[in-house]
């Protein structure tokens, strides 16, 4: 995306912080980029504004409008963590994930709030799966800050990196929702539609965003 600094009449060097080498030492799944940030910012109706604002308190959360940008799937966290298990170990991973208020976020492609529940309602494995609260158009999040300082506030688990994220569709989540689903019932899941990779594996290889 290019037009995030389309109201902006002087170019300045935004969130300087972000480039701080102390910073590379954070883990890197969980650090929002310069670029990250410019495609959040991207989701607003004045994204120039939102990144001074940023830049001024980068602590602080902000709340986005949902539709346009990205969509956003609003899931229990222990069904939450089991998505992203299955999106990471057998899937193409996963977009930007927040938590805030006791919820996991997705960030999905737009048009997934309005698609994934009725995806749902016709999936076999549909009734097993706790109903999602699905973001899109006429809904607003809220983001994490780009420097928390409050660990019970919200927070990023992947953050976004780049100012073209891939985002996950409603097919996508269909499928992990109901792999997910499976693990619960313990039943056997053997078939993925992706390449696969160790089942074991808790760490999210952030090197396969797309």
């Amino acid at each position: 995306m290019t037009t995030w600094l389309s109201d902006e009449t002087t170019p300045y060097d935004i969130f300087r912080f972000l480039r701080d080498p102390d910073e590379e030492r954070r883990h890197q799944a969980a650090r929002v980029t310069e670029d990250g940030a410019a495609w959040l910012a991207s989701a607003a109706s004045r994204p120039g504004a939102t990144l001074t604002r940023w830049e001024e308190r980068p602590t602080s959360p902000a709340v986005l409008p949902c539709g346009r940008v990205f969509d956003v799937v609003n899931v229990e966290p222990t069904f939450g963590r089991r998505m992203l298990d299955r999106l990471w170990a057998e899937g193409p991973g996963s977009g930007p994930v927040a938590v805030h208020r006791g919820r996991m976020l997705l960030f999905a492609a737009p048009g997934t709030a309005q698609r994934l529940p009725s995806l749902l309602d016709w999936e076999e494995w549909g009734d097993a799966v706790p109903r999602p609260l699905c973001h899109g158009t006429g809904d607003a999040v809220t983001v994490p800050p780009l420097t928390p300082s409050d660990a019970s506030g919200p927070r990023w688990l992947v953050a976004p990196d780049t100012r073209t994220p891939w985002l996950p569709g409603p097919e996508v989540l269909l499928w992990a929702c109901v792999r997910a689903a499976r693990m619960v019932s313990g039943a056997d899941v053997r078939v993925s539609i992706f390449a696969s990779a160790d089942p074991g594996a808790n760490v999210y290889d952030v090197s396969r965003r797309r």
